[in-house]
């Protein structure tokens, strides 16, 4: 049954002079918003993670640019610390094989140890001696 023009302009005459309290859109508007966000929150998988995190983002305000630019500082830093270096600091010199042989000490060295006198006292005070 759809209302005749007459019914329609006495509704209006009634509801015209009904007011809403104040206040009342920007409730309804913080409240439409709120419900959407909740909505989407629902959503599962990498969608619904990405809807919240940009509403989290959203709603921080002028502080988002300190975190946004904070996480770009610290992502740079990541990329720079892991990133592989020149291909100069990499390479190294080959390596010597190490020689074995024994050499023999010369009879020289052996010859001025035997001469040294290395008894405890022959000049001086007990326990020094003099070379």
């Amino acid at each position: 049954m759809k209302p005749t023009v007459e019914e329609i302009g006495n509704l209006l005459a009634l509801k015209r002079h009904e007011r809403p309290e104040d206040g009342y859109f920007d409730g309804f508007v913080r409240e439409f918003h709120q419900r959407l966000r909740e909505e989407e929150a629902r959503q599962q998988g990498l969608a619904g993670w990405w809807r919240k995190a940009s509403a989290w983002f959203s709603d921080l305000g002028a502080s988002k640019w300190a975190y946004g630019g904070g996480l770009a500082y610290a992502t740079v830093v990541a990329v720079m610390m892991t990133a592989p270096r020149g291909a100069e600091e990499v390479s190294s010199p080959a390596p010597t094989p190490v020689s074995h042989e024994m050499k023999s000490v010369p009879p020289a060295a052996f010859e001025q140890l035997d001469a040294l006198d290395l008894r405890p006292s022959t000049q001086g005070s007990t326990g020094e001696q003099e070379f």
